[in-house]
């Protein structure tokens, strides 16, 4: 069977007013239900439909526009059989090739899992231990540890990806300006008990640190602190009054008990009120985070996230400076909204990012807690608005630190974020000190998988606005292409949906989507594939193509069917950025 319908423009026109859906056209596939297509003032549209019991039928022509690169075509063909041939030479991973032969195209997990690296999984078989977990993009946290420590899980981390065909990503995460506590004297963590008095110090000490006693890095806090402040670490995981100032010294009383980890965030409120007069000096990057960025220029990073941004012009700062230092380089940045600031300017610090972390922790630590969900569900929004992963994370798990089974609040938490459609979901302390970082990953999986089942059976196609995004005439022929893919992908219960693509840009537009089946992204660059393995739904393959799309369609099917990926009868969408084209296909 070939079905087909093909869009044309002529050259030099400018973009028209496509998003009146007063041009919103229908057209019905035989035996099919319908769905919407948005039309294009002056675009010529013909349909037509044939069919043909042979196998080798010619395909369908894709047609060209002429607006100076390849144009919208929207063409359905049936594709020939393929041929028997070398299945190495497409590269995914083992756990991804398990799942989709024991659970099938719908039941593979969309939502992605990020896990920060300690000493508690960094060694290799514990790092292959999470990738095998379902870990999608491994957390380096610069707060801690040294960077000859970091080079060394980047290169397990590499050598896993080589040895094993993952595409497991490191995202680095500067530890920002703001004030934090020192190392513990080297303890990995204490605990504060309810009614302790410990002292919080600016002093360097040259001999053994004294009992509770916390260096903090901040020259002017015994200054800026008064008696009667309420001191919150990590976000509020510890509380703390302050109850006397001896010169450099605070006083302070345990309140909360909790577990005090080393380089914790502190902040402090008073009569109600978060004081950020301070932090609201520091800069967002400071010397240390310079270096650090510099370090992971050079290990090639895939991600580096910027903590306590204030506003877009420090992204556009940094990219400007890894540009400078790395022409070649493709590093995504991230920031990490989890200040008052970067609520003001949300919009246009993610439109200026790359992707946004909600960080909850100290979040919740500058604002009251009860604001917390709904900001977290606004941050999901915008991002999927404006075509940007978002990942949501601190304390998700925060119980299974200590203990094998997470609380019910925690399951629910985290279903929550699976159901606001989230990018990501992240593990911190769990994974990275905990006592059950496999155990933790595990429950992250199974929630995501249950949500996401329960979202595919209550067909909750949910009707979010997504407004344009793209910059140019070639971009929105994209973006309607994707939209219309993902509808059909949804209206036609196709089992998935390709996409060859150079940059990851037009994967990117069908992730926003969500549609129900997976998505394959094909893509010839090492680095765009793992990059991809952030984003909702996506399941990164490396292959080499060419322009010629059919070519690429019979090699994949070829390569797919040979590892037992896909069967006879599979019907699949195939979408490409080097010619803007949807091709619908039953696999013969």
């Amino acid at each position: 069977m070939s079905q087909s319908l093909q869009l044309s423009t002529s050259c030099g026109r400018s973009l028209p007013n496509h998003r009146s859906h007063s041009d919103l056209k229908q057209f019905l596939l035989p035996g099919r239900r319908r769905f919407p297509v948005t039309a294009f003032p002056n675009l010529a549209i013909r349909a037509s439909s044939s069919s043909s019991s042979s196998s080798d039928l010619e395909p369908s022509p894709v047609l060209v526009s002429h607006n100076g690169g390849a144009g919208g075509a929207l063409a359905a063909a049936a594709v020939p059989a393929a041929t028997v041939s070398d299945s190495s030479s497409i590269e995914v991973d083992a756990v991804t090739e398990a799942e989709l032969k024991e659970n099938g195209f719908r039941s593979t997990r969309k939502t992605k899992l990020v896990c920060t690296i300690g000493p508690a999984t960094c060694g290799f078989e514990q790092l292959e231990a999470l990738a095998v977990g379902g870990m999608n993009v491994a957390r380096i946290n610069m707060c801690h540890g040294t960077r000859e420590w970091h080079r060394r899980v980047i290169e397990r981390v590499r050598r896993l990806n080589e040895d094993k065909g993952y595409a497991v990503a490191i995202m680095m995460d500067t530890e920002g300006s703001e004030i934090h506590m020192g190392d513990l004297g080297g303890a990995s963590s204490v605990k504060a008990e309810d009614g302790e008095v410990w002292t919080f110090s600016v002093r360097a000490f040259d001999s053994t640190q004294p009992e509770r006693t916390i260096n903090v890095n901040y020259d002017g806090f015994a200054e800026d602190v008064k008696v009667g402040d309420e001191l919150l670490v990590d976000g509020g995981m510890v509380r703390f009054e302050v109850i006397e100032k001896i010169g450099p010294d605070v006083k302070c009383l345990c309140t909360d008990p909790g577990l005090l980890l080393p380089r914790a965030n502190l902040t402090f409120w008073r009569d109600g009120s978060l004081v950020r007069e301070r932090n609201a000096m520091l800069p967002t990057i400071s010397p240390k985070d310079w270096l650090d960025i510099d370090f992971g220029i050079a290990e090639g990073v895939d991600f580096i996230a910027i903590s306590f941004v204030k506003s877009a012009e420090v992204i556009n700062h940094l990219k400007s400076y890894i540009a400078a230092r790395s022409r070649d380089s493709d590093i995504a940045v991230i920031a990490k909204i989890e200040s008052i600031d970067s609520l003001k300017n949300l919009e246009e610090i993610i439109q200026a990012s790359d992707g946004a972390m909600v960080a909850r922790g100290d979040l919740g630590a500058q604002i009251p807690l009860e604001q917390v969900p709904a900001a977290q569900q606004k941050i999901v929004q915008v991002c999927r608005q404006l075509n940007k992963p978002v990942i949501v994370a601190s304390q998700l798990l925060e119980s299974m630190i200590e203990y094998p089974t997470p609380t019910r609040a925690e399951v629910a938490d985290v279903s929550e974020a699976v159901r606001q459609r989230a990018d990501a979901l992240m593990l911190s302390g769990e994974s990275a000190m905990g006592q059950y970082p496999e155990k933790a990953l595990a429950v992250l999986r199974s929630v995501s998988l249950r949500i996401e089942k329960w979202w595919r059976d209550e067909k909750r196609h949910e009707p979010m606005e997504l407004p344009e995004v793209g910059s140019s005439f070639s971009d929105s022929i994209s973006e309607e292409i994707c939209n219309s893919a993902a509808k059909m992908a949804n209206n036609l219960e196709v089992d998935a949906l390709f996409v060859y693509t150079k940059t990851g840009h037009m994967a990117s537009l069908l992730s926003r989507c969500r549609p129900d089946c997976p998505i394959f992204a094909f893509t010839s660059t090492t680095s765009v594939r793992r990059r991809l393995n952030l984003q909702w739904g996506l399941i990164p393959f490396r292959l080499s193509f060419s322009d010629d799309m059919e070519s690429n369609l019979n090699k994949t099917l070829s390569l797919l069917k040979a590892r037992n990926l896909i069967k006879s009868g599979d019907l699949v969408i195939a979408v490409s950025d080097m010619l803007q084209s949807i091709q619908v296909m039953n696999i013969p």
